[in-house]
């Protein structure tokens, strides 16, 4: 029996590349899977539902039980109909699984509003969609008496976390889930949800203009291991699902290839006070201060500005 049996599972942006190794490994580990995606570009544009179908088809032809679902999470409608078919389909509702996500990659100079919006929309409103929707019907659940045990596993990048040229929107979006995270393990607790994120890597097609001269493959087609295989960080998402990791929320991990990191939140640092006392700072006094205790004390090669 894996880790998972008994449970039922959404996992969003599951036709392709790392959702579809984490509904696969789901499934191998127990679960029944409600495969979502809308089958678009990765530029979010068009539709197609073969996406989601050849993902639930794969792990049912290896033995598991999964449903397709193309709803648009981005849509609050969307949402709430997908979470609505796992009860419908299965009976229950465990774990959400939020991957979906599309590029749209250029400086802030050169993006639109759109390429903006369209990105914040799917990845950010996306996850908190698909989490009202859930934790809605688990607080209702809860409420009645049944004892939950629920598990959201969100998707989360450096992009977000470090930063990186080109990708304001992406990186904005994934900084925003991060947030959204923390938020919803705090809020979730009272009514039996976790809350974790993992920062993935991989082979996909959202990382075909970054990574050159790579071959696109789906995790399923891979026959031993590789760092480009995007089911890599799918077996931490499954342990942050099961009732094995009861006492892990509000956590932020990195997992790439073999190795699996724990990202340390924001957290205060060097502290200065001003040197007159209580009263109000003057901006002229700030710089040497703050170089000298913030900048100088940790890295002495480093100045305010960039000069």
């Amino acid at each position: 029996m894996g880790i998972l049996e008994g449970k039922v599972a959404i996992v969003t942006g599951a036709g392709h590349g790392i959702g579809r190794g984490e509904a696969l490994e789901l499934a191998a580990e127990g679960a029944k899977v409600v495969v979502n995606d809308l089958g678009g570009s990765s530029r979010g544009e068009g539709s197609d539902k073969r996406a989601a179908e050849e993902t639930a088809d794969v792990i049912k032809t290896r033995g598991g039980d999964a449903v397709a679902n193309y709803d648009d999470i981005s849509t609050w409608e969307g949402a709430a109909s997908l979470v609505a078919q796992a009860y419908a389909a299965f009976g229950g509702h465990d774990i959400l699984v939020n991957n979906a996500g599309i590029i749209r990659d250029k400086m802030i100079v050169s993006m639109s509003e759109e390429d903006f919006d369209s990105v914040i929309r799917v990845h950010l409103k996306g996850t908190f969609a698909t989490t009202h929707h859930a934790c809605a019907r688990w607080r209702e659940r809860t409420k009645a008496g049944e004892t939950v045990r629920a598990a959201i596993v969100n998707t989360v990048s450096s992009a977000g976390l470090q930063g990186n040229v080109g990708q304001a929107n992406y990186g904005s979006a994934k900084a925003g889930i991060a947030a959204l995270t923390i938020i919803t393990s705090l809020e979730g607790s009272r009514y039996g949800v976790r809350a974790n994120a993992v920062a993935p890597g991989g082979a996909t097609r959202l990382t075909g203009g970054v990574i050159k001269d790579m071959e696109l493959k789906e995790p399923d087609e891979y026959t031993e291991f590789s760092r480009l295989n995007p089911q890599n960080s799918a077996p931490m998402v499954a342990w942050l699902a099961s009732d094995e990791a009861s006492h892990v929320t509000g956590q932020v991990f990195r997992a790439v290839g073999q190795n699996i990191s724990h990202y340390e939140p924001w957290r205060l640092g060097a502290s200065i006070d001003n040197p007159k006392g209580d009263e109000k700072w003057d901006p002229g006094t700030i710089g040497p201060e703050v170089n000298a205790t913030v900048f100088h004390s940790r890295n002495p090669g480093l100045k305010m500005g960039g000069g």
